[in-house]
C-alpha cells in the first residue's frame, strides 16, 4: 500500500515537473515572439516616418497593418505571456473578457487590413480611372471599414470567455459554449472568418492584378513593334509594379504561417477521435491564439527587405548614371 502510494506521488510530481517545463517553454518563446514583433513593427514604423514626405498610397495601409500587429503584441501575446508565468490568471471578469475580446480584435485587424491593402492594389491596377477620381476616400472608407469588422467579429468573445473558477478560491479566463458543438462551430467560424474568406479575396485580387498587368505589357509591346520603335514601352509603371510585388510577398507570407495553425485547429476540432464536446477544451480555447501569430513577425522583416533592396538599387542606379559603372548585357564593366 505504501509502495503505491510512493509511485502515485512520484508520478504526480513527474507530472508537474513536465507540465512546469513546457510552461517555461511556451513563456520563452511568447517573449521571443512579443520582442520581435514589437522591434520589427516599431523598426518598420521609423521607416515610414522618414519617408513621410514622399507619401505612397500604399503607406498609409503598412501605416494601419504595423499598428494591428502592435495590437496583437501588447494585447495577445504579452497577456499570454504573463499568464504562461504566472500560471493563473489575475485579474476580474470585466479584464478577462476585455483582453479576450482585443486579442482577437488585433488578429482580425492585421487580416483585413492586408485584404484592403490588396483591393486597392485591384482598383489601382485594373480599374485605375475609377481609382483615381475616389483613390483617397475609398482608401480611407477600406481601412476604417477592417478596423470596423475587426471590432464587430471580435465581439463574440465577450460573451464566450468569463472568469470562472476552477479549484477553489482559484480562477481561470475560460470559455463556456451553450451546446456540446459551440467549440466546432466557433473554431469553424474563425477559420472561415479569419483564413478562409480572406485568402479567397486575397487570392482573385491577385490572379486579376497578374493578368491585367500581363496582357497591359503583351499590348503594350505589340504597339511597339508595330510602331517600329526598338525601346518596347512597359504598360505599367515600375512603382506599381513594387507595390504588387510587395503586396504579393505579404500574402504568401500569411497565407504560409496561417495555414499549418488552421488545418491543426479544424483537425482537432472536427478529426473523428474528438466528441463534440472535445473538439477544444476551455483551456485550449483560452490558449490557442497566441501561438498562432508568426505572420506578425514576417511581416516587418519582409517589409524591411523590400526597403532595403530598393535603397540597394537606387544606389546602384546613381553610380550608374554617374559613370561609375556601365551596364551591357554580358556583364558589369568599368568604363574605359
Amino acid at each position: 500500500m505504501g509502495s503505491r502510494s510512493n509511485s502515485s506521488e512520484k508520478a504526480t510530481t513527474e507530472e508537474g515537473d513536465v507540465y512546469g517545463r513546457f510552461a517555461l517553454v511556451k513563456a520563452g518563446i511568447l517573449g521571443l515572439v512579443f520582442l520581435l514583433a514589437t522591434c520589427g513593427n516599431i523598426f518598420f514604423l521609423c521607416i515610414l516616418w522618414k519617408r513621410r514626405k514622399r507619401n505612397t498610397k500604399t503607406q498609409l495601409f503598412l501605416l494601419h497593418l504595423c499598428l494591428a500587429d502592435l495590437v496583437v503584441a501588447f494585447f495577445q501575446v504579452l497577456p499570454q505571456f504573463l499568464m504562461e508565468i504566472t500560471h493563473r490568471f489575475r485579474g476580474t471578469d470585466f479584464l478577462c473578457r476585455l483582453v479576450k475580446y482585443l486579442q482577437v480584435v488585433g488578429m482580425f485587424a492585421s487580416t483585413y487590413m492586408i485584404v484592403a491593402m490588396t483591393i486597392d492594389r485591384y482598383h489601382a491596377v485594373c480599374r485605375p480611372m475609377v481609382s483615381f477620381l475616389k483613390g483617397s476616400f475609398r482608401r480611407y472608407l477600406s481601412i476604417g471599414a477592417a478596423w470596423l469588422i475587426s471590432l464587430a467579429f471580435s465581439a463574440a468573445q465577450i460573451s464566450i470567455f468569463s472568469l470562472q473558477e476552477v479549484q477553489e478560491n482559484q480562477y481561470e479566463c475560460w470559455a463556456t459554449f451553450i451546446e456540446p458543438w459551440g467549440s466546432r462551430i466557433y473554431i469553424t467560424w474563425i477559420t472561415m472568418s479569419v483564413f478562409v474568406i480572406p485568402a479567397v479575396i486575397v487570392l482573385y485580387c491577385q490572379i486579376r492584378i497578374c493578368t491585367t498587368i500581363y496582357f497591359n505589357m503583351k499590348r503594350k509591346a505589340l504597339q511597339a513593334v508595330r510602331a517600329g520603335t526598338k525601346g518596347v514601352s512597359k504598360g505599367v509603371s515600375s512603382a506599381m509594379l513594387k507595390t504588387v510585388k510587395m503586396t504579393f510577398v505579404i500574402i504568401m507570407t500569411y497565407t504560409v504561417c496561417w495555414s499549418p495553425f488552421f488545418v491543426v485547429q479544424l483537425w482537432s476540432a472536427w478529426s473523428p477521435s474528438s466528441t463534440p464536446t472535445q473538439g477544444l477544451s476551455k483551456p485550449s480555447v483560452c490558449h490557442h491564439y497566441a501561438a498562432g501569430q508568426p505572420q506578425q513577425l514576417h511581416q516587418p522583416v519582409d517589409l524591411s527587405l523590400l526597403q532595403l533592396k530598393k535603397n540597394l538599387m537606387h544606389h546602384c542606379r546613381r553610380s550608374i548614371s554617374k559613370g561609375h559603372l556601365r551596364y551591357t548585357p554580358h556583364a558589369w564593366r568599368t568604363p574605359h
